[in-house]
């Protein structure tokens, strides 16, 4: 009855992981001479990943039977993010990606990864109709690009940038008294004001 106690619960490091099915499966090295092959891996609902060579994992063995384990743990010492504060979460992987909601605000992370990866961008948002942001102000370091066309909601204008373009394109400035020779005049202010 002791040794069963004592071999409830086991420590070891991950060395493989199969995710192609219902559960994951892992092999887990427990010791010097203690390999557990196609130990089940649980997870909480909504939350997946697949833990890297090395991890560290808490494994429960139901009635101390060490062929009968359940990976309900672990950790990948390397890529853990450090010193959140109390009440802050986060996911991560091992490249330095992270989603993390910190006390004043979410902080998504692409890790400074290249612009794409096998054609996909690294940061992804798909939506079936839209998506909205409800912020006073956008900052964009970089370039914008929409692949449609872009419109001004405020209720003064309405417009597309199209149809801003075709109205700046077609716009005019009243030159008057204009005079031969090298006299300079400058011009009106545009007709169009929008």
């Amino acid at each position: 009855m002791m040794q069963r106690l004592w071999m409830l619960v086991g420590r070891g490091k991950t060395t493989t992981v199969n995710d192609a099915g219902p559960i994951q499966m892992v092999q887990v090295q427990l010791g010097a001479n203690e390999v557990r092959d196609n130990t089940r891996r649980a997870a909480e609902y909504g939350f997946t990943s697949s833990p890297p060579a090395g991890s560290d994992a808490v494994l429960v063995f139901v009635g101390g039977d060490r062929s009968n384990g359940v990976i309900i743990a672990t950790n990948h010492q390397a890529s853990r993010l450090k010193n959140l504060q109390p009440g802050e979460v986060a996911i991560f992987d091992n490249q330095g990606q992270s989603v993390y909601l910190t006390r004043v605000g979410i902080v998504v992370n692409g890790a400074g990864l290249p612009l794409t990866v096998n054609s996909t961008p690294v940061v992804t948002v798909n939506a079936a109709t839209k998506i909205s942001l409800n912020t006073p102000e956008l900052d964009v370091t970089g370039q914008i690009k929409a692949g449609g066309d872009i419109t001004d909601n405020s209720a003064s204008s309405g417009k597309s940038m199209a149809q801003m373009r075709s109205i700046y394109n077609g716009h005019g400035h009243p030159v008057p008294g204009v005079q031969a020779g090298s006299s300079t005049v400058n011009t009106n202010p545009p007709t169009q004001q929008e």
